[in-house]
């Protein structure tokens, strides 16, 4: 069983590697942010895993930290998109 997590692990971790590729290169700004939450969920799901695997706890509650982060910054960007602010942004840099 631990070695099927491990593989687990290792599958998202290079599916977390494809969509930072497509954060970094991405056509448009939506597809971008979409990478990002994809890679935020990524990472919860590997640390449940890694919690799970290692047979501690403490990863659980870096994940619950994470994912609330991980909310909060989409929806501070979501707001700044719907303000036209990110795109601003955008364009100067």
């Amino acid at each position: 069983m631990s070695a099927l997590l491990w593989g687990a692990l290792l599958f998202l971790l290079v599916n977390a590697f494809a969509c930072l590729v497509r954060a970094v290169v991405g056509p448009t700004l939506p597809d971008r942010i979409v990478a990002a939450n994809v890679i935020g969920t990524k990472t919860v799901v590997i640390l449940v895993l890694l919690g799970v695997v290692r047979d501690q706890v403490i990863w659980l509650d870096v994940a619950l930290v994470y994912g609330l982060l991980s909310l909060t910054i989409s929806l501070v960007v979501g707001r700044l998109i719907e303000t036209g602010r990110l795109r601003d942004l955008e364009a100067k840099s």
